[in-house]
């Protein structure tokens, strides 16, 4: 089928035009465990201005976090350069599908010059899918951490960054620069990425989060899922296994929520209970750091989780030395 989009009309750009033609899917009664108040502080408000007067964008909006109020508040935020259209189409993601813009040359100044102006010691950088790009915009994220050293030399910088796909040698150019934290998520279990993920490949994913640790062992390295999507409990666990495999220092587990009617249909809300089980699981598999509950994102408290990764490998080399 399709898909014709009138553009003499002047009429908004469907955010996901590949799915406007989908059947609506039923959008369940989110649990008490789940809500979360209005971001109306102050010091989202702050944070909000400070985006905007540097023509910024943040994935904190485009995904539609839940946690963008309470992160706001403290002025965090996670940048997402290269644009806001993706050239890809999840399932499961609000970010808008299609053809994006030129890079913006100016926009690694703009996101250094933010981070300084917001007083970060930790940041957390992300991007849009760009496989127009031949290196899928990894000399953008070199230039985006490249500009923070300068700009703010004691800030620590964690990047969660496309999967590479086809793109021989992007990896090295990001490895280069030296980010503190490298984050890429597998976000489900291998049987859901034809249908979640479809642009994506489970195994490559997993061989650049091993790939990393191969090319700098200094590096933390992380991953993250999302629960509710049909998976079952002994895929969660082998894919546990199969990023401890990789050497994956930190993994994030959270509640998939669905934004609208035509994005795939959340199948469980998993219990607190259930992500407290996953996080005991994690840690006895040897990750340094889990994060596991209905309201974890990859960004959700990453300052903090650096701090506490930072003192787990230094117990653990300590522990090793003796």
């Amino acid at each position: 089928m399709v898909t014709v989009l009138d553009l003499v009309a002047n009429k908004p750009r469907p955010r996901h035009p590949e799915k406007a033609h989908r059947p609506d899917q039923e959008v369940l009664r989110k649990p008490d465990w789940i809500r979360v108040k209005a971001p109306v502080s102050k010091g989202y408000a702050e944070t909000r201005e400070i985006v905007k007067s540097h023509k910024l964008v943040t994935v904190c909006e485009e995904a539609g976090c839940p946690n963008i109020g309470e992160c706001w508040e403290k002025k965090h935020a996670t940048f997402m350069i290269m644009g806001e259209i993706c050239t890809r189409a999840c399932a499961f993601c609000n970010v808008a599908t299609g053809i994006p813009t030129a890079l913006d040359a100016d926009e690694p100044n703009r996101v250094a010059q933010a981070v300084k102006t917001m007083g970060l010691s930790h940041v957390v950088i992300t991007s849009v899918d760009r496989d127009d790009l031949e290196d899928g915009g990894a000399q953008h994220f070199a230039d985006v951490i490249l500009a923070i050293r300068a700009a703010a030399p004691t800030t620590t910088i964690e990047i969660l960054t496309p999967d590479f796909l086809r793109k021989d040698g992007a990896l090295e150019i990001v490895v280069a620069a030296k980010p503190d934290v490298f984050n890429h998520n597998l976000e489900t279990v291998p049987s859901n990425y034809l249908t979640v993920r479809p642009g994506a490949r489970y195994f490559h994913s997993i061989r650049l989060l091993q790939r990393v640790k191969e090319l700098d062992p200094s590096i933390f390295t992380k991953s993250g899922i999302m629960v509710g999507l049909g998976e079952e409990r002994h895929e969660v666990l082998q894919l546990m296994d199969d990023l401890r495999s990789a050497d994956v220092d930190f993994m994030t587990i959270g509640q998939y929520l669905q934004p609208s009617k035509k994005h795939h249909p959340v199948k469980k809300f998993v219990t607190p209970e259930e992500f407290q089980s996953y996080a005991i699981v994690g840690k006895s598999k040897g990750f340094l750091l889990m994060a596991s509950s209905p309201l974890t994102r990859s960004s959700h408290h990453a300052g903090e989780d650096f701090a506490q990764l930072r003192t787990a490998r230094a117990e653990q080399l300590k522990k090793t030395a003796q």
